[in-house]
């Protein structure tokens, strides 16, 4: 079985915040970046979560209480992935939507720690966002469960 490690929040994270969100390179120059060419791309708070799909502490991001509004983008590449008119407060301690924006995210199953769950990846990057469940608010029930190091904000 593959075990998940939280990553640790705090400092870290919340100078997560202070970096501009990463250039965009078209989409094959990120499909051919090595593991090295990420890990010098992101921070360790980020390259854990986004990389080797690992989840940070709850309520460690500063983007759980973020009301303001404005885009979330990838953390990875920067392509924007979700609005904050579609963000809420789940009570779960990581930045929950209600959905992506169009063709921002890519789903698939997620088999590890003896879960059947539904992971959510960026589409440009591939990068690990978090997972979406069917315990969301209407009308669609569902809750994009996303960790804030693989976020950034854009404040409109």
């Amino acid at each position: 079985m593959r075990r998940r490690h939280f990553v640790m929040g705090g400092v870290s994270t919340f100078a997560l915040m202070a970096l501009p969100p990463p250039a965009v390179g078209a989409p094959s120059d990120l499909a051919s970046r090595t593991e090295d060419e990420w890990r010098e791309r992101l921070t360790p708070g980020q390259y854990v979560v986004l990389r080797q799909a690992q989840t940070e502490h709850p309520y460690s991001s500063p983007l759980t209480s973020e009301k303001r509004r404005g885009t979330y983008t990838c953390g990875g590449c920067g392509q924007r992935v979700f609005s904050s008119s579609d963000k809420y407060d789940s009570k779960t301690g990581w930045p929950s939507f209600r959905g992506p924006l169009p063709r921002a995210v890519r789903e698939k199953r997620d088999r590890s720690q003896a879960l059947d769950r539904t992971e959510v990846e960026c589409l440009r990057c591939g990068c690990h966002l978090g997972h979406v469940f069917g315990d969301g608010p209407p009308p669609k029930r569902l809750r994009y469960c996303i960790n804030g190091a693989g976020l950034n904000f854009i404040p409109a």
